[in-house]
């Protein structure tokens, strides 16, 4: 029995007209060998919590990026160094993160924001700081950077989580009266919080030198546990919704897991 040729076409036309034998089927991009190295490093990250292997295979990913032209695959670059970070400190290698990043662009005013912005919250929250000053001070001086959206952004997560806790109060007077990213409200409660922190390092603090470095080092170890307990808590609960979702997207949710572990602050 011969089939209605109406029938037949009926489903074609369902998903958006019938096909035309002379239009060519256009087939998806195929991914590049980097994202599909980015896609093994995170699941060996996430799923089988193997760190050295997901640092190892984001190297070489890096590796054959380093064939292509500067400005392709962005995000991929981006995303491996955001996996690298998360290895990296899960590993115990966090002092390692700022040095390995910068193997890859060479100089911190290349840094993509998000990985600078990450770089800055690690440091900052293992009670070093200083690590990433000069770091932040060149990216954001850098002209090129002045006019991204997010400027203003890490302009104020440099004077709250690097200058202030550094004391290097002057610098961040400059940087609060100098700088177009602060809106006259964020000027002057920068500038209040400034005078009062002038203040307390003009009286000086309670406790002897030795007293207070200990209570860095106990307030570090128990705010980097705190941090890989979480961590595990959100991969546990998130890892098979990250993974059924298409790349693109489960880079987006890799990115902001790992901002969500990074900004969880309880103090």
């Amino acid at each position: 029995m011969k089939s209605d040729p109406a029938t037949s076409a009926a489903p074609l036309r369902a998903v958006g007209g019938a096909l035309r034998s002379s239009e060519p089927v256009r087939a998806a991009p195929a991914p590049s060998a980097a994202a599909l190295l980015l896609e093994e490093a995170a699941d060996l990250l996430v799923v089988h919590l193997d760190f050295g292997a997901a640092l190892r295979t984001c190297e070489r990913a890096w590796q054959g990026l380093a064939e292509e032209p500067a400005g392709a695959s962005l995000e991929v670059k981006c995303s491996l160094c955001i996996v690298g970070i998360q290895a990296l400190a899960e590993m115990d290698r966090w002092r390692e993160v700022l040095s390995w990043v910068l193997q890859y662009y060479q100089a911190p005013e290349k840094l993509p924001p998000k990985v600078l912005e990450l770089c800055v919250l690690l440091y900052s929250k293992m009670q070093e700081p200083g690590a990433v000053v000069d770091g932040v001070r060149a990216w954001l001086q850098d002209p090129d950077n002045q006019g991204l959206p997010e400027y203003r952004s890490l302009a104020e997560l440099h004077l709250q989580r690097v200058l202030l806790p550094l004391g290097l109060l002057s610098e961040a007077e400059e940087l609060v009266v100098g700088s177009a990213a602060f809106s006259e409200k964020q000027r002057l409660d920068a500038l209040q919080a400034i005078s009062a922190a002038r203040q307390q390092q003009t009286h000086g603090h309670s406790g002897s030198e030795e007293t207070r470095t200990l209570n860095q080092e106990d307030s570090s170890s128990h705010k980097f546990l705190s941090l890989l307990t979480l961590l595990r808590q959100l991969w546990d609960s998130a890892v098979s919704h990250f993974f059924s979702l298409p790349l693109s997207k489960s880079l987006l949710a890799a990115l902001l897991l790992c901002l969500l572990v990074l900004r969880f602050d309880p103090g």
